[in-house]
């Protein structure tokens, strides 16, 4: 795996899991050279981290995201493969919006949502 791409998922059980075995996981994806992450899932993380934790807490995870994962921004490419993709697998636009950042880029999508599984224009690798 050269490339990933990774999912808001990801970050959920980053900052939330008590799973030891699923953190050392997460860890171990970390240490990956070619990180990216849509910028809609630095809107879920921090609006998730907003709503459970306040702002400066959302405003940390934020910041620790965009230093370690290069952040994709929602061009015109990236919001048109979404629609066809949302339109094709039945997506929420934020799901829609990260798998077409993973295709765009050509990037495994690390995830635990089973949704991803469907998309056939992407591969992924589970957390």
């Amino acid at each position: 795996m050269n490339k990933a791409n990774f999912d808001s998922r990801f970050f959920v059980e980053l900052f939330y899991s008590r799973d030891f075995d699923l953190r050392r996981r997460i860890e171990e994806k970390r240490k990956l050279k070619e990180k990216y992450v849509s910028a809609v899932v630095v809107h879920e993380t921090y609006n998730l981290s907003l709503v459970r934790q306040g702002r400066e807490i959302a405003k940390v995870r934020a910041t620790l995201i965009k230093k370690d994962f290069k952040v994709i921004p929602v061009d015109d490419q990236i919001a048109e493969g979404s629609a066809e993709l949302r339109h094709k697998y039945r997506l929420s636009m934020g799901d829609g919006m990260i798998a077409a950042t993973a295709a765009n880029w050509k990037a495994v999508c690390i995830t635990d949502d089973p949704y991803f599984n469907q998309i056939k224009e992407i591969e992924t690798a589970w957390i």
